[in-house]
């Protein structure tokens, strides 16, 4: 009886995914066009060698520490701007298969083991594809080289065809860009540089997590000690921190993801230092604080011996200053953004993590007599709200006039394959069926579905709250001076506990004029369970 179930089983599986396979994907064809573009370390890299054989090395499991110092360590040119690769032999290609989607979906689709560490856009292409947009004719993605600078002639000029063959393959329909982390970077600076091509072929831009004043702590500790992708141990698979630190540092788009200096920070991110000093023949220990732009000569000190070996050949690796001199030149370009008034801004970041903000090496109990030793020592953080990688501050400082900045609870890897993210994405874009749990009223306010309560309720997890804030800037032109009233708010999610069965969700709102009023928008009561 026990064999007769499975296999009937087995045969309505087979059948089942028969169906699945066959199934012709919803398309429609009145939808907009949509340009995916990733940020640092989101896009496949493959490696060419004279014969025109290809191989993947950027992200693989099998040698991959191995390939990744041989072919991708670089040398930044100050001449050109561009980081070229330590291996003359070969060249460094993105893929283009599916349309560029290929590059940014998983970045290892060979990968089993760890698969969720791997994946970038996935999720996203696949919500997409379901919302009825269609590969090579209403979705297209932009992969590139993310060692190179964000304003990198080649980039720019590869980004500039993307444009115009995704607007041609749409039947001639400007595009929405989504950008994620320094995607953003890479796009404002093509707006800079490159206006009137971006004018002609974008609707509007949706940056998500986008370190628009830079990632301070995340970026210091990369340039200092590294940095890691996956955690766990995921990483005796992967690439090690020192290889990835060697990398960076010969990286203009690193540099370009440092504090800006000349933004006004709430609290300036600090470099600290516990130093061991001698003053009078007594030994004491103090604790330093430098700003971003005091702090280069403490980094600069740091990697003053730093060294790699290759081909057998030592070769030396300070912090280099030509790619800061690069990097200033960066920043100074995209203070100067300006939107065109034919495109329409978005901007989703991440909240409710602790982000490094403030770096500090040693401990009083620990001093540091030599700045070298920093690159062995582990970072203690500062942190201040954002999504794990960038502040909130940085990613809300854009800079343009944007129709809407909304924050939602994620993290900064996280947030591109979150629901809620997905649900504001297919609001702006018109995609899909109509979300029968999206306020209407106010756009940006979402609650939470009974799925999401009842989740938490069997995982028991005690009590829960969620937050999103969000902010919608009004295009009312009878408002001089830019002085339009902002609409603010957050939504509040708690549950009680897995042995009552009742959860709320409230959304509350706050129209910011001259007058302060508070309006509340809409309050829900969800009960969930028996």
């Amino acid at each position: 009886m026990v064999a007769v179930s499975l296999e009937e089983l087995i045969k309505s599986i087979e059948v089942w995914l028969r169906l699945v396979k066959n199934r012709i994907p919803y398309v429609d064809p009145d939808l907009d066009p949509v340009l995916l573009v990733p940020g640092i370390a989101g896009s496949i890299l493959n490696a060419v060698d004279a014969n025109g054989k290809e191989e993947r090395v950027w992200v693989r499991i099998l040698g991959a520490d191995h390939e990744f110092r041989t072919k991708l360590w670089s040398r930044f040119d100050p001449s050109t701007g561009q980081t070229v690769s330590m291996d003359q032999k070969t060249k460094i290609l993105v893929p283009e298969d599916r349309f560029g989607l290929y590059a940014i979906d998983v970045l290892d689709p060979d990968m089993i083991i760890g698969r969720d560490g791997a994946i970038y856009f996935h999720d996203m292409i696949e919500e997409m594809l379901m919302s009825g947009y269609q590969e090579g004719k209403t979705l297209f993605g932009f992969g590139y080289d993310f060692r190179q600078s964000n304003r990198l002639q080649e980039t720019l000029d590869e980004f500039s065809d993307k444009l115009q063959s995704a607007y041609t393959a749409a039947g001639g329909k400007k595009l929405t860009i989504i950008t994620h982390s320094m995607g953003g970077l890479l796009v404002k600076c093509f707006m800079c540089l490159r206006s009137d091509v971006f004018e002609k072929y974008v609707k509007s831009w949706i940056a998500i997590a986008a370190p628009f004043r830079g990632a301070p702590g995340y970026i210091t500790t990369s340039l200092l000690n590294g940095m890691s992708f996956v955690e766990g141990w995921e990483q005796n698979f992967f690439i090690s921190k020192w290889s990835m630190h060697q990398l960076l540092i010969e990286c203009p788009s690193i540099y370009e993801l440092m504090a800006c200096p000349n933004f006004d920070w709430n609290t300036s991110p600090l470099l600290q230092v516990w130093r061991e000093k001698i003053e009078c023949g007594n030994t004491c220990t103090i604790l330093e604080s430098y700003g971003p732009e005091e702090s280069i000569s403490i980094m600069e000190e740091a990697l003053s011996c730093n060294t790699v070996t290759y081909e057998g050949e030592e070769l030396p690796l300070p912090l280099n200053l030509d790619i800061l001199k690069w990097a200033s030149k960066t920043h100074e370009i995209l203070s100067c953004a300006k939107l065109p008034s034919t495109v329409k801004f978005y901007n989703i970041y991440g909240t409710n993590n602790d982000t490094p903000h403030s770096v500090c090496y040693g401990s009083e109990d620990a001093p540091i007599s030599d700045l070298k030793q920093i690159l062995l020592l582990g970072a203690k953080y500062i942190s201040v709200d954002g999504d794990g990688t960038v502040p909130t501050e940085s990613a809300k400082a854009d800079g343009l006039d944007a129709v809407a900045r909304v924050g939602v609870q994620a993290d900064h890897r996280g947030i591109v394959c979150d629901r809620h993210v997905f649900r504001i994405l297919k609001h702006w874009l018109k995609a899909g069926e109509p979300d029968p749990f999206y306020n209407p009223i106010i756009d940006y306010v979402i609650l939470p579905t009974a799925f999401e309560i009842e989740k938490h309720r069997e995982e028991g997890v005690p009590e829960i709250t969620m937050k999103e804030e969000w902010e919608m800037v009004s295009e009312d032109d009878d408002y001089d001076n830019h002085k339009t009233p902002h609409l603010v708010g957050s939504l509040f999610v708690s549950h009680t506990g897995k042995d009552e069965s009742h959860a709320e969700a409230h959304a509350t709102g706050c129209l910011e004029s001259e007058s302060k009023q508070q309006v509340e928008v809409r309050a829900v009561s969800v009960s969930v369970g028996g």
